[in-house]
């Protein structure tokens, strides 16, 4: 499975970005059926998990984003997006898109979003 990350930069505090995560070569019946997310990691953390959207399109985040992040997903596109609101700097992170088929994870390239305050 290949993902490709795109969407990311820089932006002042309290700012918008859209993260866009592509699968391009997957199978649409595939696709509809795996789990999406996007996970992120500071310099010098883990890497986290920010928010996911299952196959039937039940959303999940993380309680440090609840509320100004909305995952979707375009099954026609093999595509998944985070939109981000309200940027804070502890935002700044290398955003990662991430599925998994059976027990094996793919991760897109990552991307990185930078909030100064």
């Amino acid at each position: 499975v290949q993902l490709q990350a795109s969407g990311g930069g820089s932006v002042q505090a309290g700012g918008s970005l859209r993260l866009s995560c592509a699968a391009p070569g997957t199978i649409l019946s595939v696709f509809v059926s795996n789990d999406m997310g996007w996970y992120r990691q500071a310099p010098g953390k883990q890497r986290e998990l920010v928010a996911v959207i299952t196959s039937s399109g039940n959303t999940n985040y993380a309680d440090s984003v609840k509320g100004r992040f909305t995952i979707s997903r375009n099954n026609n596109k093999r595509a998944v997006s985070l939109q981000m609101n309200s940027l804070k700097p502890n935002d700044t992170a290398v955003y990662y898109c991430h599925t998994k088929r059976g027990l094996t994870p793919y991760w897109g390239q990552g991307t990185l979003v930078t909030v100064s305050s």
